[in-house]
């Protein structure tokens, strides 16, 4: 056995364990789930993206828009231990509202949410900005870019010792393998990704007393809006149709389980 092939081996069954062991690990739906980078490292990262956005990004700090976000943000965050428990969370959530019109919103490792000030003129209420944000809350709470990161190492790794381990040479072919791994892997597990975080969000704003109903009306906003989607094969987020069916089909049952509450009003946007 040639020394590299040894030593490509040896690293193989070194990188086995921990992923076998981390195999044990859960969301807070009950999916399994391999996220290997300490949760602390993704915090850091997530901090940093976050403070280079700000500084790039105009952030509405004061106003109606702003006021509005942090209402509803606050309501999604409260119910978190009511609907999941002892999963862990955030020590502190921070939100920050970005005067862009794009309808967009975002989430980061550690906590970190933004919202696009765009969004608010889709949203048609409160209950569907709580929608977003409690979806934005989901992918944080899930670990979704931990599992995210440790996926694409996962991928790096496995092109890296497939070129070792083999006699192909031609870089074309492997280029090819690459994208076979981005569109058969990586990218439904972003939009597995996407589905779970709506599910916990329509739970979590049910819990703070948002009517689960608007969750599906927001996406169907959304699709009115326009715009050409790519084939949902080549997309990392499920096409409004599935998503509005997705979550219309789970509105009866989150909304028997927390029943009809009510939240209280944050401030209207202008």
């Amino acid at each position: 056995m040639s020394g590299i092939l040894h030593r490509s081996l040896r690293l193989l069954l070194c990188l086995a364990l921990p992923l076998t062991l981390a195999g044990c690990q859960e969301t807070p739906t009950g999916r399994s789930q391999l996220a290997l980078v300490p949760d602390a490292t993704m915090t850091e990262l997530g901090r940093s993206a976050f403070t280079q956005m700000q500084q790039q990004g105009q952030v509405l700090h004061s106003g109606p828009a702003a006021e509005r976000v942090q209402c509803i943000s606050r309501q999604i965050t409260q119910a978190v231990q009511e609907v999941y428990g002892p999963v862990p969370q955030p020590a502190q959530w921070a939100v920050a509202v970005f005067d862009d019109p794009e309808p967009n919103a975002f989430a980061l490792p550690g906590g970190y949410i933004g919202v696009h000030s765009g969004l608010l003129q889709v949203a048609d209420n409160d209950a569907q900005i709580a929608a977003v944000i409690g979806h934005e809350v989901g992918h944080v709470l899930a670990r979704h870019g931990n599992e995210r990161m440790t996926q694409k190492l996962g991928i790096r790794i496995g092109l890296v010792l497939f070129g070792l381990l083999s006699d192909v040479e031609s870089e074309q072919f492997l280029r090819m393998l690459g994208l076979g791994a981005q569109v058969g892997i990586a990218l439904p597990f972003s939009r597995h990704h996407e589905r779970e975080a709506d599910l916990m969000g329509l739970h979590l704003m049910t819990a703070a007393g948002y009517a689960p109903e608007e969750s599906a009306a927001f996406w169907r906003n959304m699709a009115a809006l326009g715009g050409e989607q790519p084939p949902a094969l080549l997309s990392t987020h499920p096409n409004h149709e599935d998503r509005i069916a997705q979550l219309s089909a789970q509105i009866a049952a989150v909304g028997s389980r927390y029943g009809r509450r009510s939240a209280p009003p944050c401030t209207a946007a202008p």
